[in-house]
C-alpha cells in the first residue's frame, strides 16, 4: 500500500511539495512527522527570503528533538502556515493537509520534476 499522495513530489530529507503553476506548497511527509513523534512547534523566519535548493527555511520541534526542514527546490518562501503558530500538532494529524509549512515560489518549476515520486519515496523509506 502507497501511504503518500501520487500527486506530491517528495525529497530525500522527508518533505513534500505540490506545484501549481510556479507556487508551491511544502510541508513534511507522515512518515517524518510519525519519527519524530509529537510536534510542538514549528519555526519558520524565512518570508520573503529567497533561498537555494536544500537550504534550511525552518526549523520542527518535536517532543525529544529538533529537526531542520529543507528547502526541496530554490525559490522565495511567500507564506508560512498561521495554523501552526497555535496547533502545531497539525503536522500530525493531518501532514498534507492542514498540516503544510510554506507556501514559494519557485525559481525553476522543472526542477520539481527532478524530485522523487512517491514510489521512490516508499522505497526509500521502506
Amino acid at each position: 500500500m502507497n501511504l503518500f499522495p501520487a500527486e506530491l513530489k517528495y525529497t530525500k530529507d522527508h518533505e513534500w511539495i505540490k506545484l501549481e503553476g510556479n507556487i508551491a506548497t511544502i510541508g513534511i511527509t507522515d512518515f517524518a512527522q510519525h519519527e519524530l513523534g509529537d510536534i510542538v512547534y514549528v519555526d519558520i523566519n524565512t518570508v520573503g527570503k529567497t533561498l537555494a535548493a536544500e537550504e534550511v527555511f525552518g526549523t520542527v520541534e518535536a517532543v525529544k528533538t529538533v529537526s531542520d526542514l529543507f528547502l526541496p527546490v530554490a525559490g522565495t518562501v511567500t507564506e508560512i502556515n498561521n495554523l501552526l503558530e497555535k496547533q502545531p500538532e497539525l503536522v500530525n494529524t493531518d501532514a498534507y493537509g492542514d498540516g503544510w509549512m510554506i507556501k514559494m515560489e519557485v525559481t525553476n518549476p522543472a526542477d520539481v520534476a527532478e524530485l522523487l515520486s512517491s514510489q521512490a519515496y516508499t522505497d526509500l523509506v521502506g
